[in-house]
């Protein structure tokens, strides 16, 4: 079963834009935020200890605003297994109203602290989150 996060956020005044809304960049910051937090969560902490992680690249889908004081449920889970040194996250953003604000797929790759280097996804480090 694979495991996921999901954690409140609440929109500060230094999150919204001139339009009124939490800013795009805001909830790239927050998908990076909350990914991370499933990772120390969800991580061996040896693992957390060994490894560190970095976005190849997001696909983003904005679907409605939140605006300053609302609070959103961020979701995020890894919805199959790694591909070499890479994996997809899915991440949502749910508003209070209950409708999807933020949709995105993240691609993660693993990196080794002590060399500096990109390296296949071990099965172990794996096995907490698909």
């Amino acid at each position: 079963m694979a495991s996921s996060f999901t954690k409140q956020i609440t929109a500060l005044p230094e999150h919204i834009d001139e339009l009124g809304h939490v800013n795009n960049a805001v909830w790239v910051q927050w998908m990076e935020q909350v990914s991370v937090e499933h990772w120390r969560q969800d991580a061996d902490p040896a693992h957390v200890e060994a490894y560190i992680w970095v976005v190849t690249r997001h696909e983003v889908d904005y679907r409605g605003n939140v605006t300053e004081g609302e609070t959103v449920t961020a979701r995020t889970w890894i919805p199959e297994g790694p591909r070499g040194a890479r994996f997809d996250r899915l991440i949502e953003f749910t508003g209070p109203d209950g409708k999807v604000k933020v949709a995105a797929r993240s691609t993660w790759a693993i990196i080794d602290k002590a060399s500096g280097r990109i390296l296949r996804v071990p099965s172990e480090v794996a096995a907490n989150f698909v």
